[in-house]
């Protein structure tokens, strides 16, 4: 853990990875690490937000206590990093809170509806949609609940871009 906070890029990297494998399978020792991992989600380092807001998602399913849901709008304001490439690291791993269970996946799919809205204005607007819909395609494949693919066609029927609700479209065709 301490070395997702090191200033050498390679002892980072090797604690992401190693970590990251660690918590494929729900782990002993989440609440261990839970509190620094959510102090790192507002961490001046970009790598450390991103590594800390993917492991933080990793580890929701070894949360009995239900943490994640007090936590969780932090790792939402994380998908509005200042980094574009941080917020997508994070956005891009948020489907793994919404498997493990019904309120969670509620927890999430409320969070992407409002980020899916509210991106509209941001420089990356229509590449956040996009990742947010293969992020629901990624719970909808997991859990196979057809409410998650009804949120998703309201939302892409929502976009204005034509452009963009056509590659919208095609993450759901698949």
């Amino acid at each position: 853990m301490g070395n997702i906070r090191s200033d050498d890029g390679e002892l980072q990297n090797k604690a992401y990875n190693e970590l990251m494998k660690k918590t494929e399978n729900p782990v002993d020792w989440a609440y261990d690490a839970w509190d620094e991992l959510v102090e790192g989600l507002a961490h001046k380092d970009n790598h450390v937000r991103a590594i800390t807001s993917q492991i933080l998602t990793h580890l929701a399913k070894s949360d009995p206590k239900g943490r994640i849901f007090k936590d969780y709008d932090k790792l939402l304001n994380v998908t509005k990093d200042e980094r574009f490439v941080t917020a997508r690291h994070c956005m891009q791993s948020l489907w793994n809170v919404a498997v493990v269970g019904k309120k969670q996946q509620k927890l999430y799919l409320d969070g992407m509806e409002k980020r899916f809205k509210e991106c509209v204005t941001e420089k990356n607007g229509k590449l956040i949609r996009y990742d947010i819909l293969v992020s629901m395609r990624n719970v909808y494949n997991e859990v196979g609940d057809e409410s998650i693919r009804e949120k998703a066609l309201a939302l892409i029927a929502s976009e204005k871009d034509a452009k963009n609700q056509k590659k919208c479209v095609g993450v759901w065709r698949k």
